[in-house]
């Protein structure tokens, strides 16, 4: 009989990529997996490999708000017993949680009927969710060497595992870095323009048009913008006479990764891995209302290693930007170094030893 694995994640595309990737792990190596997230599961989880998708009843609250709270925790409640009723049915080996509130019910069901559980954290900074539930699951997994705020009965006992990477994003390890010549393209991505507001979506052009003339010849951009910013990002580059193709979402995010000599992005979990294992040079922008500074605290492991230089919100304008960009797109030499220490930091195996995780939990070792 095949081994059936709950893998629970929803809500941003943050916490499904590694669940998708750990889903393709686990059925290569011939287990069932079934989604669990909450009750908008269908619309968003189409492409998600799983042979069942069930949408639980879940909510999340407003820090301070108790009658939030009270509400957020009956629907969770509402959603384990939905959960169990499914368990008694299907049977499943483990559940396998990634934080968020949509991950709740599914492990909370899971731990009520003393079943297998892991979680998996993938910022530096635990989760508000996942450190609620942490303490009460058999084994927790994370991307970062570090992970702040874990519970005292977790920390230190966490198994490093690395952020789980989509297979086209994990075959970029094997990709040399091919650093810019003198003269010629140099080619920009830059992504997070969904969360960047006028951020990333109009100061970075900006940056980029107060280059120096002979850079911004040679500058081919790729840019991820918020819809309500094209036109002006548009305009910015066409009076600078760059080259820029601009939308709001890149399917082919490998291929444009592969190319790039340099990123500018956000500094989510995935964001960060996803640099590590391409071994791409970056400048990262954490933003400034994350809860914790998680974005901050992720985008250490690339700055303490060399791969990536962090530009904070509050210090950050356009000619602090263009002076950073025209040091390092004339320093061909650093960006391969940069390249390097960012490959060096990575775990492009992840979704190996997370299934490596869950297979031993599943196994009560």
């Amino acid at each position: 009989m095949r081994k059936v694995a709950v893998v629970a994640a929803g809500g941003t595309g943050g916490h499904l990529f590694p669940a998708q990737a750990l889903a393709e792990a686990l059925i290569a190596r011939g287990w069932s997996i079934v989604l669990a997230s909450d009750e908008r599961v269908a619309g968003f989880a189409g492409e998600f490999p799983a042979e069942r998708r069930i949408g639980l009843s879940a909510a999340t609250y407003k820090p301070g708000d108790p009658i939030g709270m009270a509400r957020a925790g009956l629907a969770v409640m509402r959603g384990a017993m939905q959960a169990r009723a499914l368990y008694r049915e299907i049977g499943p080996h483990v559940v396998v949680g990634f934080g968020g509130y949509p991950s709740a019910p599914a492990l909370v069901g899971a731990i009520l009927d003393k079943r297998p559980t892991v979680i998996h954290e993938q910022n530096a900074v635990m989760g508000r969710a996942n450190r609620m539930l942490a303490p009460h699951v058999t084994k927790v997994a994370c991307a970062f060497p570090t992970l702040l705020k874990a519970p005292a009965k977790v920390a230190g006992h966490q198994i490093v595992v690395g952020n789980p990477v989509r297979p086209a994003i994990r075959a970029l390890y094997e990709v040399p870095y091919d650093p810019p010549t003198a003269d010629g393209p140099l080619r920009l991505l830059i992504t997070g323009g969904s969360q960047g507001a006028r951020l990333l979506s109009e100061l970075v052009p900006e940056a980029l048009a107060a280059l120096p003339e002979g850079l911004k010849r040679r500058l081919s951009v790729q840019q991820q913008t918020r819809a309500e910013s094209l036109e002006t990002a548009r305009r910015i580059y066409r009076n600078a006479v760059i080259d820029a193709e601009i939308a709001p979402f890149f399917r082919d995010m490998a291929g444009r990764l592969a190319a790039a000599h340099l990123v500018i992005g956000r500094s989510g979990a995935g964001s960060v891995c996803e640099f590590a294992v391409a071994g791409r040079p970056s400048i990262l922008v954490p933003l400034a209302i994350a809860i914790d500074d998680d974005q901050g605290q992720n985008a250490r492991l690339l700055a303490e290693a060399g791969g990536a230089e962090v530009a904070r919100e509050s210090q950050l304008t356009v000619a602090s930007l263009s002076n950073a960009l025209d040091k390092l797109l004339n320093n061909p030499a650093r960006l391969a170094r940069m390249a390097a220490a960012a490959r060096a930091v990575a775990i492009p195996d992840a979704a190996e030893r997370l299934a490596d995780v869950v297979e031993a939990t599943a196994r009560g070792r």
